[in-house]
């Protein structure tokens, strides 16, 4: 039975995530026996952990300058991705098997957007795309290359935005937690 709930909660979570914190008490518990979905990094029992389905693109895991900020209502400003520390030059890859769905230039920056079959899209930039729209690649896979200190002058610095349709902006660091999937008999 655990196999079976694992992946409709896992993306229940991720459909979700813009509306309560992992883990949160506020989080809605779906119809039937009790469920617990948190990280894998707080896993103090027996569960079923279900790995993380996407990667840094940047390669390994680096600091991160700026987090994700959700804005009080979606028209105001907030920061829908998170900075993360990146050499200009460097290696951008892709967070997870997708299709690109645009690879080219937005206010003078480059971007890379890839959608995954989660329903996920992530996005990419400023970066010197070496990929073209319609293309499939896979977790891991070399994008483009970090262009420049555009987005967080004078440092240089990889913006990685996520989303869910086209106005659910997600947290991508989500996307990178092995997520535990636990059930409580109904009490």
């Amino acid at each position: 039975m655990h196999s079976v709930l694992a992946p409709v909660l896992a993306g229940a979570l991720l459909a979700g995530a813009a509306a309560f914190a992992v883990g949160s008490p506020a989080a809605p518990s779906p119809p039937g026996p009790a469920v617990a979905v948190t990280p894998a990094a707080d896993d103090v029992g027996a569960g079923s952990t279900r790995t993380a389905p996407y990667v840094w693109p940047t390669g390994t895991a680096v600091a991160v300058l700026r987090p994700f900020a959700a804005p009080p209502q979606p028209w105001q400003s907030g920061h829908r991705g998170v900075d993360l520390d990146l050499a200009t030059g460097a290696a951008v890859i892709a967070a997870g098997d997708g299709v690109v769905a645009f690879a080219g230039t937005v206010a003078g920056r480059g971007v890379v957007s890839i959608d995954h079959a989660d329903g996920i899209r992530t996005t990419y930039e400023p970066v010197t795309a070496v990929v073209a729209a319609g293309e499939r690649v896979g977790s891991g896979q070399v994008i483009g290359y970090l262009a420049g200190a555009a987005h967080c002058a004078p440092a240089s610095c990889l913006h990685w935005g996520a989303r869910r349709g086209p106005e659910v902006y997600l947290d991508p660091m989500l996307l990178l937690r092995a997520v535990v999937i636990r059930l409580y008999p109904d009490g």
